[in-house]
């Protein structure tokens, strides 16, 4: 087996006593808006994020559609799926040009129960997916739309590591980040901004005032 990755499970293949040499992996290019798993189609696959970002979220009835978190890299893709569930639950869309490889999910099951480093670090990116999931829910069910909107861009803002960033959202997704319509998102936005507490030029937003920001998230 040879891959220019060298990610965790070429890690674990390589160390196993089984005989992977002719395993076949996948690496696959992703245009913007492509979609990397669809929910409802089967989940056969390992896909882990190696270039680009790409949205993880749920659609919903009239196209109404909730992202639940962004991935970079280096993430699993499908993680929440590997078990349990032999369909996805959930589609991810990439945002931007993306890099993916795909690994048969048998043989990760196989890594997984042999391999006690991959069983904890997948068990560490699981943790950390079902914990973003549960903060959604927690915004979705407690927060005014203000306060969603603060917390969206705060959560890019850290994403991006930078209080200056462009974002990879339409003002759409960024609603759908948020759970609320198009509309309210501009609206919010276009408040902010008359505010001071952001500027937002095109796709560049700029947080001018992160005390008052994070004021708004956290009082909802």
């Amino acid at each position: 087996m040879n891959c220019s990755l060298k990610c965790e499970l070429y890690e674990a293949l390589k160390n196993s006593n089984s005989n992977f040499e002719n395993m076949e992996h996948l690496h696959v290019f992703y245009h913007r808006h492509e979609m990397i798993c669809k929910q409802g189609s089967d989940v056969t696959h390992s896909i882990y994020l190696v270039n680009g970002t790409a949205k993880l979220f749920i659609e919903g009835l009239n196209n109404r559609n909730i992202i639940l978190y962004i991935m970079k890299p280096h993430n699993y893709i499908g993680l929440l799926s590997f078990f349990e569930s032999p369909q996805y639950s959930y589609s991810v869309m990439a945002l931007e040009e993306t890099q993916i490889c795909m690994v048969e999910l048998d043989l990760v099951k196989k890594l997984y129960l042999e391999n006690h480093d991959l069983l904890i670090k997948l068990n560490s990116a699981f943790g950390k997916s079902v914990q973003l999931i549960m903060n959604k829910i927690i915004s979705l069910s407690q927060k005014q739309i203000r306060g969603r909107v603060a917390e969206s861009i705060i959560y890019l803002s850290e994403l991006y590591q930078n209080t200056n960033f462009e974002m990879h959202l339409t003002r759409k997704e960024l609603g759908e980040l948020s759970g609320i319509s198009e509309e309210n998102t501009v609206r919010i936005l276009t408040e902010m901004k008359k505010e001071k507490i952001i500027d937002v030029t095109g796709r560049n937003i700029n947080i001018i005032d992160k005390k008052l920001l994070k004021k708004i998230c956290d009082c909802g």
